[in-house]
């Protein structure tokens, strides 16, 4: 039934064990680690959308680029997803938008999950992850 399909962003927060505006070379370990989880939690949601027939994909928070949708040359900008979507506030430093979570700070790594299913498949998979609620 494609009444119940909606488009829908899914914005994910982890917590980082570091201030991610710091710099050195374990802040840039810490960032790898964020990235690394969030690819595969990520991958395993998209894919079990896309196994059950809906479109998904997820933004590479490197790039700001789709991981699955080919020849897609728009950056989305976690920062600014988090600011609409969850109203995080964020915060200029030079060339770079910095990211405030409410609890955490800018210890924060933001990565965001798109879809196109009903919000119940979504949330469904999403209680697969206890610490994703």
């Amino acid at each position: 039934n494609d009444g119940n399909l909606q488009l829908l962003a899914i914005p994910t927060n982890q917590r980082a064990r570091e201030d991610l505006v710091a710099v050195g070379d374990h802040i840039e370990a810490e960032k790898d680690r964020l990235l690394n989880v969030f690819l595969t939690f990520g991958k395993c949601i998209c894919e079990q959308l896309r196994s059950q027939g809906y479109w998904a994909d997820y933004i590479d928070p490197c790039s700001g680029l789709p991981m699955i949708s080919l020849n897609c040359n728009k950056v989305y900008s976690e920062v600014d997803g988090m600011e609409c979507l969850l109203n995080y506030k964020a915060y200029n430093a030079g060339f770079c938008k910095i990211l405030t979570h409410p609890k955490w700070g800018s210890a924060v790594y933001p990565a965001t999950i798109f879809a196109y299913a009903p919000v119940e498949v979504a949330k469904s998979l999403m209680a697969l992850f206890p610490s994703a609620s």
